[in-house]
Parts: structure tokens; sequence; C-alpha cells
């Protein structure tokens, strides 16, 4: 019987500690050099010009471990992952596949989710005009990779993976579409299920196993103007900015917030890529819900877009997008479309016919520049014409258990830049709605375990030594 308590008892005290790791770590981007709006710097000391971006905050940082057997496990998010990735596949092939793949010895593979594929992205990788000059959005020394193919005409940024999330909406005036990530130029984007030439679209696949959990947000509304995510640990200004803003006065009204100690905390930061993309809600967009891709416990600004119409705004990140060719790498940053991803579309190509659509989907990442005036770019950015705002709008993060950012530069390598130069504060061109709040007071239901904080983990490790300790000396005594 005395055996039987003493494994009780265990059992009691590690069940909430196992609980507590299938929850939704994000993970660090990997970044780890700064930029101001022309290039790379030395990481700028707190009350100077860009100072609180992504690389001055460390967080979880990317562990793998290579199991030997052709998988990866993570083992922050505690996923395992496919090493390598075969031939490319429709999607309505990869989404069948999986109920047949093994590998390993393992028969429970899945398509990845977004949030899940997203996990592995690492923003040290550099978009490049060839393979030979670029680096991979990912951890080589342990995913194989491969560019595409562009012998057989492909672009060599033609690698993105498929994932298991639709686009509730449509893209390109009526596509039906699945969210993947490109880790050739670091982007998320809705793609179509078919090419232009009415082939299916085909391309790589990564299966995952593990962690069902991964991806799930848990929200809690604190009732002080802050959103706590208990599956992240990360929580959030309810509201937004209010306005745009260019990405130097993003990283500053933030760092103005501390100054205020608004919500009763000095500690804000602009979120890295992985951070925002954790709260996109990937069942919403503003076709089928009238709403932004985002949970309706948050507020947020309504815009009128480029073409008149009620939609929703990007929101900056404090990563740094290192794409295009050498001579404007660093001065692009990530965003996240909670609105349409909208593009300026020529068609029928070389028309001069150029039409404003949803191109990427709401919940798409793509990227900005820094600074400048969005009237330079009638026609948008890249292939799709990607809307380029530059006044994107903010909102804060930080975390429920939080270290100081990092003041001293972390390459001892000179910048390649000039110093920053001060520009003048701008307020977005685009003309704003009134403030759209989209809120349901009583939604308390509950979507995932809570991952617990540091401080938890020990004092639950300490209760299972202290329960361990007194169960052998029970079972030490005589009967």
């Amino acid at each position: 019987m005395k055996k039987v308590i003493l494994v009780a008892l265990v059992a009691f005290c590690l069940l909430p500690f196992a609980q507590s790791q299938s929850g939704y770590i994000v993970v660090d981007t990997g970044q780890n050099r700064c930029y101001n709006n022309s290039g790379e710097i030395f990481c700028p000391q707190p009350g100077q010009l860009f100072y609180g971006q992504d690389a001055q905050y460390q967080g979880t940082q990317p562990s793998y471990v290579d199991n030997g057997d052709g998988t990866v496990t993570d083992l922050n998010t505690g996923l395992m992952w496919q090493k390598t990735p075969g031939e490319k596949l429709a999607w309505y092939e990869a989404a069948s596949g999986a109920q047949t793949f093994n590998l390993a010895g393992y028969r429970d593979w899945r398509l990845p989710s977004i949030k899940e594929l997203y996990s592995l992205i690492n923003f040290n990788g550099v978009t490049g005009m060839s393979a030979r000059d670029g680096t991979p959005y990912i951890d080589t020394k342990y995913f194989d990779f491969e560019y595409g193919d562009t012998s057989a005409g492909e672009r060599h940024i033609d690698a993105q993976y498929w994932s298991s999330t639709k686009y509730v909406g449509t893209v390109f005036g009526g596509d039906a579409a699945v969210f993947g990530v490109n880790f050739a130029d670091g982007r998320i984007k809705g793609y179509g299920l078919t090419s232009p030439g009415g082939q299916s679209m085909r391309q790589f696949v990564r299966y995952v196993r593990g962690n069902p959990d991964y991806g799930v947000n848990n929200f809690i509304d604190n009732g002080d103007g802050t959103i706590t995510d208990l599956a992240t640990g990360l929580m959030w200004m309810k509201t937004d900015s209010g306005k745009g803003m260019n990405w130097e006065d993003a990283l500053a009204w933030v760092q103005q917030k501390n100054e205020e100690n608004y919500l009763g905390y000095n500690d804000w930061r602009l979120p890295d890529a992985k951070e925002l993309q954790s709260i996109v809600d990937y069942t919403r967009s503003p076709s089928t819900t009238n709403s932004a891709a985002i949970d309706p416990i948050f507020s947020i600004t309504s815009i009128t877009d480029e073409s008149g119409e009620k939609n929703y705004p990007f929101f900056w990140t404090s990563t740094t997008h290192l794409d295009g060719p050498p001579d404007v790498q660093g001065t692009f940053a990530v965003y996240i479309a909670f609105g349409e991803a909208l593009g300026f579309m020529e068609m029928p190509p070389n028309s001069g016919n150029y039409q404003l659509i949803d191109v990427h989907g709401a919940g798409a990442q793509r990227s900005d520049p820094k600074t400048g005036d969005p009237a330079d770019w009638p026609h948008g950015n890249g292939p799709q014409g990607d809307v380029v705002r530059i006044y994107n709008f903010v909102r804060c993060v930080r975390d429920v258990s939080t270290q100081p950012p990092q003041t001293e530069p972390l390459e001892t390598q000179p910048p390649t830049s000039q110093p920053p130069q001060t520009e003048p504060t701008s307020e977005s061109p685009m003309t704003h709605l009134p403030e759209h709040q989209e809120q349901d007071p009583g939604w308390e239901e509950e979507r995932g375990e809570p991952t617990l904080s540091n401080l938890l983990y020990l004092v639950i490790l300490a209760l299972i030594v202290i329960i361990i300790l007194l169960s052998i000396v029970i079972l030490r005594k005589p009967t």
C-alpha cells in the first residue's frame, strides 16, 4: 500500500509539470544583429534611435536534436519533424499523404498547421538574388533544404512549404488558398491550389508529429487593458496604436510607452515576427467574418484601404527582413497583415491595367520599407505588387516574466552602414475610419493548456523532491 501511495503522489506532482510542457512556446527568431533604416549597425543603447529591436531580446532559443533516423525533434515545442522533404506535391496529395506516411516507425504524422510550420523559421536568413548568395530561413544544420530548380524554369525562391491551414477567404479574385511558409524568402502567403495555367500548385512538404496543442492560444482578458495568452506566456496590449508610423517611430513609440509606465508596466517591446504571428486567428478574415484575423478579445482599429474599402492594418514587428539585392538588405522590416494582404496585380500581364486584390490572405507575413513615402510605390512591391504602406500599426507585448534587453553589441564586426539619421515623425497617409473594436466581453472559452512560468516549474520540481523524500522516509519506517 505504501508503494502505491508513493507512485500516486509522484504522479500527482508530475501531472501539472507534464501538462505545462505541452503548451505553445514561441521560439526566438534567431536574429542576432541590429539594423537601422539602411543596414547593419551596432546594437543601440536605451534612449538611442532604433533601440528595442529583435536582436536585443533573447527569447527561447532554438534547440533541436537530430534523432539519426530521418527525424528531428524540437526540444522547445515538443514537435518531431521529417528531416528531409520529398518531392513537391499538390496540396491534396500532401494532406492525404500524411495518413499513410511512415517514418522511423511512426505512423501518426500530419501536415503541420501554419503556426507549427512557422515555428521553424529563422530570420538570419537572406533571400539573395540566387541560391549562391542566399541563406535559407531554416536551420540547415538539422533540416535538409533545397532551393527551387532553376533548370526546370523555377525561381530559386520557389521553396514554399504547404501547411494544413486553409485561408478562409480567397485570393486573386476568388481562388481557394492554403497558407504556406517560404523558407527561401522568409514569408507566409496564402497560395492558390492551382497555378495561373490551371495546373495543380506543387510545393514541398515537411510532416510533423507530437504536441497537438501547439499553436492553440488561451487568452485571458485581465480587465486592465492587457490580454494574457496563458499558452505562450505573453501579455499584449488589448488596443493598438490607433495610427500608423514608420519602423523607427514604432520602436520609439514603444519606448515612450515604457517611460509612461503604460498600464503599469515599463518593459513593453515591439513583438518579433513569431510573437506577433502567434496571435493571428486564421479562422477569421474581412471577407468571411467581417473582422480582422485576430481574436475578438482584442480591439483593433479599422482603416480605409487603398481602394477606399474598410479593412484592417498591417502591424510592425521588431524583425528586420534581409530581402532583395545586397544594397537594400536591412531596409525592410517584417509585418503581419491582420487585414487582407493586398497587391496590385497587372491583369492581363503587360496590359498596364492594375487591379487591387487580396493576393496573400489575412494572416500573411510580408515586409515593408522601414521608411519612405508609399506614393513612391504606386504599383506595390514584388511580383504580386504587395501594397506598400510603411506607416503600419503597433501592438506592444511583454513577457509575463521578463529579463531586461541586451544593450551590448551582439556582433564584434563593425557595422556596414552609416549611423542612423533622425527622421520626422509622420502620420499614416491612409484615411482612418472611426475606431472599430470587436470584442465579446463574455468570451471565456479555454483553448489550450497553460504554459507555466519558469518560477512555477521550479516550485513544482521542489514539491516533487519533497514528496519523494517524505515518501522514502515513510517507506523506511518499520510497520
